[in-house]
């Protein structure tokens, strides 16, 4: 299995009001679509197109911030019973494990950066903690 494409269809930041003091910061990932596509470029391989949506909300309505989009992945002919199950697996609308989690880390890390770049063009805080350094950092480091 390997990732071909990552795309982003729609990228969309709402600032409904100033930051409060009281703030808490939910993300949702969610794969809304696994179909398996004709891939002529590819010998000996199957496309899977995978649809996403993944949001960062700033509640109580401060903010929010959308992305939707599909990752294609190139499936080996000697996978074929791993693709026989992701599909089955989706018809019940459930992702298989193994393809769930390298999944959910491919769009975490693409609309992470994405995310924070827009997060600081709107002024919001970042939805993930980043690093801070202190005088006492700076005191460990000197002899």
């Amino acid at each position: 299995m390997k990732v071909i494409g990552f795309n982003f269809k729609k990228i969309s930041i709402e600032k409904n009001k100033e930051i409060g003091n009281e703030i808490n910061i939910n993300t949702d990932i969610q794969i809304k679509n696994i179909q398996l596509r004709n891939a002529d470029l590819f010998k000996d391989q199957d496309l899977l197109n995978i649809d996403y949506e993944f949001k960062i909300i700033y509640m109580p309505d401060f903010a929010e911030l959308l992305f939707t989009g599909n990752v294609a992945m190139l499936i080996e002919k000697t996978e074929k019973d791993f693709l026989k199950k992701i599909l089955k697996s989706w018809k019940s609308k459930k992702v298989e494990e193994e393809l769930r989690l390298p999944l959910m880390n491919i769009i975490f890390a693409r609309c992470n950066l994405k995310a924070m770049e827009l997060e600081e063009a709107v002024n919001l805080p970042f939805h993930i903690p980043t690093p801070k350094f202190t005088a006492k950092d700076k005191e460990k480091k000197e002899p």
